[in-house]
């Protein structure tokens, strides 16, 4: 077999990747050496900004197969018929660390899932919670700020994170969920998967409805401890990496059941809290899970920077028949992801292979850029309307239109009858056995406990006492007990 020439990035052979070229034996490296300064310098440029938060992923493709009709709610094509199957790549992370993180630790974790759709690339950008920690975009650079490494010190600091979340009582729901039994997942492949946000499905007829994803493992939900999760960082800081690589390598296919949550369009109004409130569930009584399909993985990525690191995941990529809701924290995330990539990928991302559609045609005057590769021929235009035969818009609307009315202005959300910040905490605090609130109260009071301001550490107590006398109570006791030893 014939080997393969190694060639400089024009092309043009190399004749030895081993010695610089010098003045001489033992002297100086000449300018000229054009092979090593290539390399030198593109190897100053191998790394691109890594992600503000969700920086430490791991990713995999496969595929969605529908298992049960929802035509009635939705006209969205790759959702129409039962047996049908759509590629897909998801994209699984930590949220606060940076790229070099360690996978077994508390933190809520990406669920980003790319399906490429015969009508385009739907994202469906989640977590492995329901719920998130803030209602309102405006608020999440600050509250990614207390949760990342402080400016100072240069680590995570318990002073940052509970002055916070004890100045946001929304967040009293997801730091519930957060330091339970489930906030440090085993693997990827043991937790379930949520849209988190409210989305708008339509259907033929032109009926708008309201849905919630949930993607629940096939493998079980297994969770760490916290001693358990120290123990296996100490072994292998990789560990959701190597679990989830090993399992797709042996042929062990990791896969998920879609279920949505469906409601009415009219029910929104009237609902007894706010249905948009990221910081709220909606209760299975009210509205019950209905099969969908299911998510199969069973392809590792070749290369991980290009595949994973390089994967962007927009919310605002829609397809016919799904589209938004008035969740402010989804309308920010419209703008906030897409833009994220156009920073570190730069302005035509959705030309690399993750991110490129796999059978839609892309057809459109975006031209230009760092890296374009689709500028057309001499007989395109770059401009529409035009009389070139040139791509044309549709006139049919993705989804439903969303009525709105009043003022502009910087508005609260509308007050629902159930809408407080604590209700669903409680909820979620009484559901649990004793030993799972045993060690919900250990785990946020080991954080708690840590907080150098008493006024902090009592707004804190405030949230939980709110949500439950006895949470309240048993947390307050516990954060006395560390801090008096």
């Amino acid at each position: 077999m014939a080997k393969r020439v190694l060639t400089t990035e024009s092309g043009a052979p190399v004749a030895d990747n081993q010695n610089s070229a010098t003045a001489g034996v033992g002297g100086p490296i000449l300018l000229q050496d054009q092979h090593l300064l290539e390399k030198l310098a593109r190897f100053n440029r191998e790394r691109i900004p890594e992600r503000v938060v969700h920086a430490r992923g791991s990713g995999a493709y496969g595929y969605f197969e529908v298992t049960d009709d929802v035509t009635g709610f939705t006209r969205a094509d790759f959702l129409s018929a039962v047996g049908k199957r759509t590629e897909t790549f998801i994209r699984f992370s930590t949220v606060a660390d940076s790229l070099g993180g360690a996978d077994a630790v508390r933190d809520p974790r990406g669920f980003a899932l790319k399906f490429y759709t015969d009508e385009g690339n739907y994202d469906l950008v989640g977590n492995n919670t329901p719920v998130f920690f803030i209602k309102d975009p405006i608020k999440f650079p600050d509250f990614i700020h207390s949760q990342k490494r402080d400016p100072f010190t240069g680590k995570q600091e318990p002073d940052n994170v509970w002055d916070f979340w004890g100045n946001s009582p929304e967040a009293t729901h997801q730091i519930t969920w957060l330091m339970g039994d489930r906030g440090i997942p085993a693997s990827y492949r043991h937790m379930n998967g949520f849209g988190s946000h409210t989305y708008q499905w339509t259907n033929a007829e032109g009926e708008a409805f309201f849905v919630k994803y949930h993607f629940k493992t096939n493998q079980g939900v297994r969770s760490l401890s916290a001693d358990q999760a120290a123990e296996l960082v100490g072994k292998d800081a990789n560990s959701h990496q190597t679990d989830l690589l090993q399992a797709i390598e042996r042929g062990v296919n990791p896969s998920w059941t879609l279920h949505v949550q469906v409601m009415p369009a009219a029910d929104a109004a009237d609902y007894r809290f706010n249905p948009f409130d990221l910081t709220k569930v909606w209760p299975h009584s009210d509205y019950p899970l209905q099969r969908v399909g299911r998510l199969v993985l069973d392809r590792n990525p070749d290369n991980v920077f290009a595949e994973v690191e390089q994967a962007a995941f927009s919310p605002n990529n829609f397809v016919p028949g799904i589209g938004p809701s008035p969740d402010k924290m989804l309308q920010g995330r419209l703008f906030a992801y897409a833009d994220a990539h156009r920073y570190r990928l730069g302005v035509n991302h959705t030309h690399l292979p993750v991110n490129a559609p796999r059978t839609a045609v892309v057809d459109n005057y975006g031209r230009d850029g760092v890296h374009a590769t689709r500028n057309g021929s001499r007989h395109d235009k770059n401009y529409e309307p035009n009389s070139y035969a040139g791509p044309a818009q549709t006139d049919a609307a993705l989804a439903a239109p969303l009525a709105i009315h009043g003022w502009t202005g910087t508005h609260e959300a509308p007050a629902h009858t159930k809408d407080d910040d604590f209700f669903q905490a409680g909820e979620l605090f009484r559901l649990m056995s004793e030993d799972e609130k045993g060690r919900l109260i250990a785990n946020i009071a080991g954080g708690l406990s840590q907080v150098t301001r008493d006024d902090v550490i009592e707004k804190n107590l405030a949230h939980f006492h709110a949500a439950d006398t006895d949470y309240g109570k048993r947390v307050e006791e516990a954060v006395r007990a560390l801090r008096e030893d």
